[in-house]
């Protein structure tokens, strides 16, 4: 399953820009929601133990995601991650490469068809792997922005850009408002170069770079920040509410909310 190793590689990624963080560093507050590069990784290991736990032993996770609900609903989002996660700083960052490390060369194995259950719907492992891929891509990018360094994205990033046209009618449905009959027309530029095309030619187009769509999608970037061409009614709509994760509705930044830092 290849994206066990695209996973991995993401993963590794985002451990090499936070080598150098130290101290009270990993307290920096990045530009989403006030989360600290502490709160990043605690975010990131608690969901990958969920992962891999609705795959290992699914009563035990069924359990801890009563638990962690029950902390939501009395203590808050962050407060929960943040108790049921003890580490900090540089033993939170070991702690979170020894499991994705682990996840990444042993669910490369498994069938991919393979269900488990999870917070929402089941879904395949193909599935689950692939969403902490993209939680990974789009938590990263807090981090290398506040940081001031640039990611070298790869090719794996088609893995996002398919997440974002497989949640294209999620986007209208979780913002409440009807599905367009059509998907706009997809032309992206990925980082090797490639083209990347989906759906029927239309008067909906968006092309530009596909690292940049998935920017978008993932909401870490506005559109107006990135150089996308977009034309047509339905494009626009569709790129002023994209979301390609679940949860609630949530509102995308706001134009120049989110950058590279310069330092």
């Amino acid at each position: 399953m290849e994206q066990a190793g695209d996973f991995l590689a993401e993963s590794e990624a985002l451990d090499a820009v936070l080598a150098d963080v130290t101290g009270s560093q990993w307290e920096v507050v990045t530009q989403f929601k006030g989360w600290t590069l502490n709160d990043v990784l605690v975010h990131l290991h608690f969901w990958n133990q969920m992962a891999d736990l609705s795959l290992t032993d699914e009563v035990a996770f069924q359990a801890r995601l009563a638990e962690t609900f029950a902390g939501i609903g009395k203590n808050g989002f962050r407060a929960t991650e943040n108790a049921m996660i003890t580490e900090r700083g540089a033993d939170l960052r070991t702690a979170w490469r020894a499991l994705y490390t682990d996840m990444g060369r042993r669910w490369a194995d498994l069938d991919p068809k393979r269900r488990v259950k999870w917070a929402g719907p089941e879904m395949s492992v193909r599935s689950s792997i692939t969403a902490r891929q993209m939680e990974t891509w789009a938590h990263g990018q807090e981090v290398f922005d506040i940081l001031g360094a640039r990611r070298q994205d790869a090719d794996r990033v088609m893995n996002i850009v398919v997440l974002g046209v497989n949640t294209f009618g999620w986007s209208y449905k979780v913002h409440g408002r009807a599905v367009p009959e059509a998907m706009p027309r997809l032309d992206l530029t990925a980082p090797s170069g490639a083209l990347w095309s989906f759906g029927e030619p239309g008067e909906n187009r968006i092309s530009g770079p596909a690292v940049e769509f998935a920017q978008v999608v993932a909401q870490t970037r506005n559109i107006a920040d990135t150089s996308l061409l977009v034309q047509g009614s339905v494009a626009a709509e569709w790129m002023s509410i994209a979301q390609c994760f679940a949860g609630g509705a949530e509102t995308p930044p706001a134009k120049g909310a989110r950058h590279q830092v310069t330092r």
